[in-house]
């Protein structure tokens, strides 16, 4: 998750194996029961990336110099985003069989951060490892090492998936970063 550099030459090569059915039965299982808990889960989710990962602050103006955990726990606007990241994932998890959806819910994704909210895509690898971390401490009866293989492998596909779009609407390394 730390390796940084050399992002652009690595990464087109890291796109996992498709799901297999047995994987998306275990995703969709454990997703099920986060789901849940959809609010306490999301806020968790983006707390925890916020808090050990500051710099992803610098994307929401809302709450970008709110340091403290439980500040940030309370903010509305954090709890309506983590609300928008949960409905995201739980779209791609009721789409695992569709791949055509999928797909489109990621172009989506990516254009939107590309292009408006200008989100350097190392954060949704970033995202990703911290959707992992919590799913595996706070439904640990659920993440099981296996399902969290599982779930590796949909994020990294995620992850894939979206880098691509950036690619196709011309991301470079330094369009947002011009100071």
């Amino acid at each position: 998750m730390e390796r940084m550099q050399g992002e652009a030459e690595g990464d087109h090569l890291e796109r996992p194996s498709p799901l297999t059915d047995k994987e998306k039965v275990m995703i969709q299982d454990s997703w099920a029961k986060v789901y849940e808990n959809c609010d306490d889960a999301g806020v968790a989710i983006l707390v925890r990336l916020f808090v050990n990962f500051p710099s992803s602050r610098q994307y929401f103006s809302q709450f970008k110099h709110i340091e403290e955990p439980e500040e940030l726990e309370r903010s509305a606007q954090l709890r309506k985003h983590a609300n928008r990241v949960m409905n995201g994932l739980n779209t791609l998890v009721e789409s695992l069989d569709n791949s055509e959806k999928v797909a489109s819910v990621l172009k989506l994704l990516g254009k939107a951060h590309a292009l408006r909210h200008k989100v350097e895509p190392v954060y949704f690898k970033i995202l990703s490892g911290v959707i992992l971390e919590v799913l595996g401490e706070a439904f640990s009866e659920v993440v099981t090492p296996e399902v969290a293989a599982a779930w590796t492998k949909l994020l990294a596909t995620m992850y894939c998936g979206i880098n691509a779009v950036y690619e196709e609407v011309g991301w470079s390394k330094h369009s947002s970063s011009s100071g």
